[in-house]
């Protein structure tokens, strides 16, 4: 596949301007069908220096020297620039090539051509160059018919499975489309030949060869996705030949091949987030009442949703405001749909890229499923996020499950939700919260405008925040887990590695400097929020 964009030294023989010095392979015989990419003509003997590779060169062979050491130095330097092949005119220097010429062209591997006339060089030169842009535009005209029939089939009707399957015939080779990573995601064959039995055998059997070491008879072209980052790059157009050697013209093929399927992924792309969209503003309308119980159902099933006579559940995914609402919400939305095929249950899901926001409702069968099936939704949620590359950013993502009920319920419960997964944000990690858990902290986090909430928090807790601001060791630990703890001491120390008696002085020096009783109920009661609601409230 290095050879694109050239014709073969055999060929360059067989055109007139060359035939007409009567050539004669003297070295190299059999790569006779190494690829001409340039012609090049000279006399100097370091005219190596000036080669990129793949030239033919043209000599009379001034720059050869007189002595075998000059000559063996000459061939091998054209031989490791890689030139295709050396076409020396016999003349006035040469009558004949010397043995030491034509012996080192045979050990380099290097075609060696004398001349028996003299032919003109600028001619040979333009008649050479001049089938070289002719090849390469038949090729780009094959490559363009490709192309053609893959948009036609698209125009057609067809999808992704038909344009590789154009590409495949033209290649008389399986070809692949994979993710970035590597997954597959469609494997077409030709019709006709050994490849086409079974593509997936071929894929099964070359993907740990490839992985290991990628062949050299293969062809990778990438499918832009339109972005940047994980973006870039949507999809990989994998070519391997297995059935027939792979062509440069396949290789350009390919690549129009991809740019056909960059346009199919961009649109189905935006035709997922547009779906994912409208199921969001449909279940964000639903919560705020804009559409009422009676119209929902209806409007549900449009989307395709169609739950069963049991209760509905509602649940509210929120993101890290890093992502919004710039994330990669198609594929988010694709990844957590097919993550939630397998929970077994209806689920319609939607996004809000604005409000950073994943609303859905799962339809259960009886109200005892409520947490099993919170359970495989969040999972799937988590997923989801993983797979779409998202759950890098920022703090990880907060699932809250609302209260289920009828279409009335799942718009209060929908609602609910949201503002608790907003409000949810900072608690210690939970796979899913319960939105009834967390009704104070949702209570707190609607008063965190509120100057009486900050005040609160400092007359709390503001003397144990002045001490662990300058002191060691910090004491606001030891109070969320005593509190946490109902109280019960041995659990604290244990849980802070502590031995009793230096949580007991922890705790005396807690209620020195609050000036209060950590057992009685209305201070432990106080403490509690002002600990809660100082995730919402700035100090004072």
């Amino acid at each position: 596949m290095d050879n694109q964009g050239g014709i073969t030294v055999q060929r360059a023989l067989e055109l007139p301007g060359l035939r007409s010095g009567l050539p004669e392979v003297v070295a190299c015989a059999d790569r006779l069908g190494r690829t001409v990419r340039w012609v090049h003509a000279g006399e100097v003997p370091n005219i190596a220096s000036l080669l990129k590779g793949g030239e033919l060169l043209l000599t009379t062979g001034l720059g050869l020297g007189t002595r075998p050491a000059e000559q063996r130095a000459f061939v091998r330097r054209l031989a490791d620039r890689g030139i295709a092949a050396l076409v020396v005119e016999l003349g006035p220097r040469f009558t004949r090539l010397p043995a030491t010429l034509v012996e080192t062209a045979r050990t380099a591997g290097l075609p060696l051509v004398q001349l028996h006339r003299e032919v003109p060089f600028v001619a040979v030169t333009e008649e050479i160059h001049t089938e070289i842009v002719n090849h390469h535009y038949a090729l780009l005209q094959r490559a363009e018919e490709v192309h053609r029939r893959c948009t036609e089939a698209l125009l057609g009707g067809g999808g992704i499975p038909q344009v590789l399957r154009i590409l495949a015939d033209f290649t008389a080779n399986p070809v692949f489309l994979e993710t970035p990573d590597g997954q597959l995601l469609y494997a077409a064959g030709p019709v006709a030949g050994e490849a086409a039995a079974d593509p997936l055998q071929v894929w099964e059997g070359l993907r740990g060869q490839r992985a290991a070491e990628p062949s050299a008879n293969a062809v990778v072209v990438d499918v832009p996705g339109g972005g940047h980052g994980t973006g870039s790059v949507r999809a990989r157009v994998v070519l391997v030949g297995v059935a027939a050697p792979l062509l440069p013209v396949h290789r350009m093929a390919a690549e129009r091949t991809a740019g056909v399927l960059a346009v199919v992924l961009m649109q189905a792309r935006q035709e997922e987030e547009l779906a994912a969209r409208g199921r969001g503003d449909f279940l964000t309308d639903l919560a705020e009442g804009r559409i009422s119980a009676e119209d929902a159902p209806a409007q549900a099933r449009v989307l395709g949703f169609r739950p069963g006579a049991g209760p509905l559940l509602p649940l509210v995914m929120r993101l890290s405001s890093e992502l919004v609402p710039s994330g990669n919400w198609s594929v988010l939305a694709r990844a957590v749909q097919e993550e939630l095929s397998s929970v077994g249950v209806p689920v319609l899901l939607g996004v809000r890229p604005v409000e950073g926001r994943v609303p859905l409702l799962v339809s259960l069968r009886a109200e005892s499923e409520r947490t099993a099936v919170a359970d495989r939704v969040a999972g799937a949620l988590r997923a989801g996020v993983e797979r779409a590359g998202l759950d890098r950013a920022g703090a990880p993502p907060v699932v809250v499950v609302g209260v289920s009920g009828s279409w009335a319920a799942a718009s209060a419960g929908l609602r609910h939700a949201a503002e608790t997964a907003t409000a949810a944000h900072g608690l210690p990690a939970r796979p899913w919260y319960d939105a009834r858990r967390l009704d104070i902290d949702l209570l707190l986090w609607r008063l965190r405008e509120h100057p009486d909430l900050a005040a609160f928090v400092d007359r709390a807790i503001g003397a144990l925040r002045t001490h662990d601001a300058t002191s060691r060791p910090p004491l606001l630990p030891t109070l969320e887990t005593y509190l946490a703890h109902a109280g019960r001491k041995a659990e604290t120390a244990r849980e802070l590695h502590l031995n009793r008696q230096t949580l007991y002085n922890r705790l005396a020096r807690i209620s020195e400097l609050l000036g209060t009783d950590l057992d009685d109920p209305e201070t432990v009661l106080s403490l509690s929020l002002a600990l809660r609601a100082r995730r919402h409230a700035s100090p004072s």
